[in-house]
């Protein structure tokens, strides 16, 4: 007896039996991917902060338009510097690469002819690995949720940060029981320091740091709403409402 859904819940491959997924692609061949990381995001998030993030967005898209998502990657690539910091765990490039590839062959291999990645990550070598998946005839779109202009909707954040105004804003919407309020400490970097963070170019955080880069303690819920409602729109507007070009 198929188990029954509600309307407006997202639909999880993981929940599916096999047969439940052949029905599903008689009438859709798409599947959304979220990507996420196991890194540390300074003493007032989550390790998996990434992953949430990209996994809530992949479940309210799949809610809206009932696209299939895939059970959350939750491993990424990240810099070295945040070894330093107990609980990460990354992999390498191609590994990341192969693992992926692996994947949406299977998948393809099923009949699927669309894949949305989405990640939160912005690691050049993490983005790299992603972006460069291939498959035999699928398409392959890549959705990065930081490449979204949100200044607007900050006070403090000019540019990247790690677990900063922006990221920390949206945790405090989406998930504010896993934010630690009292744990927030500010630690900006010049532009050219957060370059070399950025890519990978420190070998051990520099001194004080306590994981988070930036000004999280200019955040807030309303910030997080607002920029978590954008993104979503602009997503949703590219790849699930605009005709193809």
């Amino acid at each position: 007896m198929a188990k029954s859904r509600k309307a407006g819940d997202p639909v999880l491959l993981a929940d599916m039996s096999w047969p439940e997924v052949a029905q599903y692609l008689e009438r859709d061949r798409r599947l959304i991917i979220p990507i996420g990381t196991c890194e540390q995001h300074g003493r007032h998030l989550p390790l998996g902060t990434d992953s949430l993030l990209a996994e809530r967005l992949a479940h309210d898209l799949s809610a809206e338009f009932g696209v299939l998502v895939a059970p959350t990657v939750a491993y990424g690539v990240n810099v070295d510097t945040e070894q330093a910091y107990a609980g990460t765990a990354s992999l390498r490039r191609k590994t990341l690469h192969r693992a992926l590839n692996d994947l949406l062959a299977a998948w393809e291999g099923h009949g699927f002819d669309e894949f949305i990645l989405i990640t939160a990550h912005f690691h050049d070598p993490h983005l790299d690995a992603v972006t460069t998946v291939v498959t035999e005839h699928a398409r392959a779109r890549v959705v990065d949720l930081q490449s979204v202009r949100i200044g607007e909707f900050l006070d403090k954040q000019r540019g990247p940060e790690h677990a900063g105004e922006a990221e920390t804003s949206v945790m405090m919407y989406l998930f504010p029981e896993l934010v630690c309020d009292d744990e927030i400490h500010d630690y900006p970097l010049d532009p050219q320091q957060m370059r070399r963070y950025l890519r990978g170019r420190m070998p051990k955080p520099p001194p004080g740091c306590e994981g988070a880069i930036g000004h999280p303690s200019a955040a807030s819920a309303e910030k997080g709403e607002k920029i978590y409602r954008h993104v979503l729109d602009k997503v949703r507007t590219r790849i699930f409402v605009e005709p193809d070009d």
